[in-house]
């Protein structure tokens, strides 16, 4: 299977993402924080690593119904690649719209709403079980031919085209553009928690879907980001849960179940009648909305970046060299669990939880252990074993002055 182009894309993307920042500092403009800029890249991470498993059912059913199903056979060529784009782009547009028209699907598309920022990090804020609900969208595609490594392909570059049109630094672009394509302002629009905005624009490249099929909007007042319901958390394994979460509450109260089973595919907050029937978004009120945020010691911040940029090449590589792991699940999944545990943890020192400190301590202590039993390789390399020995404890030796210094100054 070929490697996916948003991720061979990683380095561009955090290029951009740096760029944008420079060009916010020098404009004094405020759009970055870091604790929401490292959870929404830390819910990529998430999705990548958890998308090296689920590729079985996306990437693996497709091949299925390509390989007994089809209708046709198309050559791969320029003409049948576009083609396929458009193709892609027109049911990605269905599977978008559906994952917000449906309670169940919006439990995974919620995940890239929840940031109350917008810049270019909120595009690599992906959902991990959004994949579950909405590859099936993608089966025409299958049966007229077309094959697996182009799906892999028009999919990808779909992706990396939506990603530079998540930024404010882009206000209009021309007319004949922003008539046909999807631009920074008609997604701007699409991730706004305002009434007027929602379920709009869930185009992915081209805008002409919405136009025709009802769902457009032109962005007119500033949005303001977000789902409804904050997430108020930078965990990002929570972030993912939260919406199956509330769909479990709701539904214990919910008495029949005709009405449970119409909870799940009804349109997010529905509710039947005897427990108070749909919940409306409602209008921000812009005096006293304030955003979710914590307030974290500086310390605390330096050294979750710094671990952060570490866990981040790790992840790389993991990601471009999944093929040496395909016939070791067990070490893949080991692998995928530090890379996960390791955003709890950033997301738990963030948020001044009492368990943060411990599981990055149990983090530092098993990571190098583990890794060095998984790969062989790196206890007969001299300089990468103690490259791995001199980082787990120096980490440890900062942790534990950074704690001692939160306890005297009451941040512990």
């Amino acid at each position: 299977m070929p490697l996916n182009p948003t991720v061979i894309a990683i380095p561009v993307y955090f290029l951009l993402i740096g760029l944008e920042l420079l060009v916010h500092r020098f404009q004094s403009v405020q759009s970055y924080r870091l604790n929401d800029a490292i959870t929404n890249i830390n819910c990529g991470v998430t999705s990548q690593v958890t998308g090296a498993f689920l590729k079985v059912l996306s990437i693996g059913f497709y091949t299925f119904i390509f390989t007994q199903f089809r209708f046709l056979t198309l050559e791969s060529n320029v003409l049948i690649w576009m083609v396929a784009f458009v193709a892609y782009d027109f049911l990605y547009y269905w599977a978008h719209r559906m994952s917000h028209q449906v309670n169940l699907f919006w439990g995974g598309h919620s995940v890239h709403h929840q940031s109350e920022e917008y810049n270019l990090s909120v595009a690599l804020r992906q959902s991990s079980t959004q994949t579950i609900w909405t590859f099936l969208f993608y089966t025409p595609m299958a049966l007229l031919g077309l094959d697996p490594i182009i799906l892999v392909s028009v999919s990808g570059f779909n992706l990396l085209y939506q990603f530079w049109i998540h930024t404010e630094s882009i206000q209009k672009l021309p007319r004949w553009f922003e008539a046909v394509f999807n631009t920074p302002s008609h997604h701007r629009v699409h991730h706004a928690r305002n009434p007027k905005y929602i379920d709009k624009n869930h185009a992915g490249t081209f805008i002409i879907w919405d136009k025709m099929f009802g769902t457009f909007k032109a962005e007119e007042e500033k949005p303001t980001y977000g789902i409804t319901k904050n997430l108020n958390s930078w965990n990002p394994v929570w972030a993912n849960l939260s919406h199956y979460s509330d769909m479990w509450h709701d539904m214990k109260n919910i008495i029949r179940w005709q009405d449970k089973i119409k909870y799940i595919f009804q349109k997010p907050g529905w509710l039947p009648e005897y427990l108070g029937g749909y919940r409306a978004p409602h209008d921000i009120d812009t005096n006293t909305y304030r955003k979710f945020n914590t307030q974290t010691h500086q310390f605390v911040n330096y050294y979750v970046l710094t671990q952060y940029l570490i866990m981040l090449i790790g992840t790389a590589l993991f990601l471009f060299n999944l093929s040496a792991f395909d016939n070791k699940i067990l070490e893949k999944t080991i692998f995928a669990a530090i890379i996960i545990a390791s955003t709890i943890s950033f997301g738990g020192l963030f948020e001044n939880k009492k368990w943060g400190l411990p599981l990055e301590y149990v983090r530092l202590l098993i990571a190098p252990v583990v890794l060095i039993l998984l790969l062989p390789p790196l206890s007969q390399n001299v300089f990468l074993l103690t490259t791995l020995t001199f980082w787990a404890i120096a980490s440890v030796i900062v942790l534990y002055v950074i704690q001692n210094a939160l306890k005297q100054q009451n941040y512990a």
